[in-house]
Order: structure tokens, then C-alpha cells, then sequence
């Protein structure tokens, strides 16, 4: 259930609201393009600045838009492990089929404060659990032992793994054994990542490009390497135009250029620059993008072929 691209989903917004119309109906189109996960409300879905109440309804309606048709892992975390458990049981009755949970934030806990805090998490619900590794953002870094020592409860299914070390899943491989499963959490070691025992991506990428990444991630898991590498030579120049500024400012524009939501970010966010999006657009242009309307067009017309 849990292989391939998984994408982190933006969060559109329409005058400082959740735009609730536009976020159903991206849901969709990542279903019809072959995404083969959905992750609402993470750090892409501007988890920090949505309030409890716009966090919970985000992920009703993408677990109500995806209908079963492809899996959901919720968002669900935070830096106080009792908020953590009440938005990881809202995920669990409205219907996810995981919850991913990142390592608490700012308070840097020890290893046994994160090893307690997800512990906590995990008797308190009954749904499977994907630890969110990323120090970058956290500062923390859980290590290997501690992640192997969750590995052994029964509901700690796997890791979305955004260190950037590339001997991170082998090391977590030797101690946590194949059924852990590893995800990856940077579009462009994708592939280096599988082929060090991971199981595919929870991409940021995938939101402007779902066909492509999707198309990557089955070539890969696959073992055609040859396929997945041209798929992702493509795809690097718009893997690197979206981190230049912080994240997801740049792949917002690029959702606008595609008429998929508006570029709207909240504060302390702000839009990309002239030269951002300018760099943006230069590569969405070149790489053929297209968005929902013209992706049914073209649907339309083959049929009629």
C-alpha cells in the first residue's frame, strides 16, 4: 500500500482561506495523473499556519475526494505529543489510512523524549504510524537505534526519511529489517534511495508533475533503472527551481501557472521573487507542464480520435 509517489499536497488558498473547491478538485487530477499516495497537510500543506479546525477539514476532504481509490497518510504532528495525539485520532475516525508524524520541533527532546513521545502517540491510536525524519527543520535527528527500537511496535510501519544521507536506509535496513517501510523525502535522491532499499518518495515535486514522478517512482520499484534515470535527468532542473526559496512558495507558483490554485502563501511565507519565478516559469515551460484543464482537453480529443 505504501510504495511509490506519495505526494505532499499543497494547500490552496482564496483570499486567506482554504480553497476548498480548488483543493477536491486537485485531488483528482493526482489521482487520474497516477499519483500513487496522497499526504495532506504537511510542511508543503503549510501545516504550521493552518488552524485546527482548517487542518482537520483538509484532511477530510482529501480522504473524502480519494474515496479509497488511493491511499492517505495524514499529516498529524507536532512538538506537544498531546496535540499530536488529537489530530492522529481525527485522521484516524475521518477515514487516513496512516498518519505521518514529524519529530518534535524547537523543544529538541533526547532520543528517549522522542522515543517516548512517539510511543505515546502510537498507544493512544490505532492507526499505522510513518516517523518524519528531517533535521534540516527540526534540528533533531532521530537516530537509527531509536528508530529501530520503534520499528518493533506493531503499528510504527516506516519512515519518510529527510535527512539527505543516502546511507541512512541502509543503516535503518540492517536494524529495522525489510518490512520497515522507508520513503524518501527529497525528489532528487529518489532514485539512489530506492536502490538502497526504500520503497519511494513523498514528493513535492509530484504536485505540478505527478504523471512524470509517478512514472519514475514504477520504473524504479521496477528495477528499470535505465527508464527511471532518463524520467529523472527531466525532471531535475524543476526538482532544483522548486527548493531555491523556501518551500512551497516556489511550487505554488508553479501550481498557478498550471491553473491549479492560486500562488496565495501565508505569512511568514511570502511569494517567490521576480527572479524565482521567472526561473520557475522557464523551467515549467520547458519541461511541457500541464495543468487539470488542459490535461482534460486533451483527454477529450483522444477520445474522439
Amino acid at each position: 500500500m505504501f510504495k511509490g509517489s506519495f505526494v505532499a499536497l499543497i494547500t490552496p488558498f482564496k483570499n486567506g482561506k482554504v480553497d476548498e473547491k480548488a483543493f477536491g478538485d486537485f485531488v483528482e487530477w493526482q489521482i487520474a495523473q497516477g499519483t500513487h499516495g496522497l499526504v495532506p497537510v504537511g510542511t508543503t500543506g503549510e501545516s504550521p499556519t493552518l488552524s485546527h479546525e482548517e487542518h482537520k477539514r483538509v484532511v477530510e476532504i482529501c480522504i473524502e475526494a480519494a474515496h479509497g481509490r488511493v491511499p492517505v497518510m495524514a499529516g498529524t504532528g507536532s512538538n506537544s505529543t498531546d496535540e499530536a495525539i488529537e489530530l492522529t485520532r481525527h485522521a484516524q475516525e475521518a477515514g487516513a489510512d496512516a498518519a505521518l508524524i514529524v519529530t518534535p520541533y524547537y523543544n529538541k527532546p533526547t532520543q528517549a523524549g522522542l522515543y517516548a513521545h512517539y510511543k505515546a502517540i502510537h498507544d493512544a491510536t490505532r492507526i499505522p504510524i510513518f516517523i518524519y525524519n528531517i533535521p534540516p527543520r527540526c534540528v533533531i535527528d532521530m537516530s537509527v537505534e531509536t528508530m529501530a527500537a520503534l520499528s518493533k511496535l506493531p503499528r510504527i510501519r516506516g519512515v519518510k526519511d529527510a535527512t539527505g544521507d543516502l546511507l541512512r536506509p541502509l543503516k535503518q535496513r540492517a536494524a529495522s529489517g525489510e518490512k520497515f517501510c522507508m520513503l524518501d523525502g527529497d525528489d532528487a535522491t529518489a532514485i539512489a534511495f530506492n536502490a538502497h532499499g526504500g520503497r519511494g518518495c513523498i514528493s513535492v515535486t509530484g504536485n505540478i508533475a505527478p504523471k512524470l514522478v509517478a512514472q519514475m517512482q514504477e520504473a524504479s520499484l521496477a528495477g528499470d533503472h535505465a527508464k527511471a534515470l532518463a524520467i529523472q535527468e527531466k525532471l531535475m532542473p524543476l526538482h532544483n527551481v522548486l527548493f531555491i526559496e523556501a518551500n512551497p512558495g516556489p511550487v505554488k507558483y508553479a501550481a498557478s501557472l498550471l491553473g491549479i490554485c492560486s500562488a496565495e502563501v501565508r505569512l511568514p511565507l511570502v511569494q517567490p521573487t521576480k527572479e524565482t519565478q521567472a526561473k520557475v516559469k522557464a523551467v515549467v515551460k520547458a519541461l511541457g507542464l500541464q495543468g487539470p484543464k488542459a490535461s482534460k482537453a486533451k483527454a477529450k480529443a483522444k477520445k474522439k480520435k
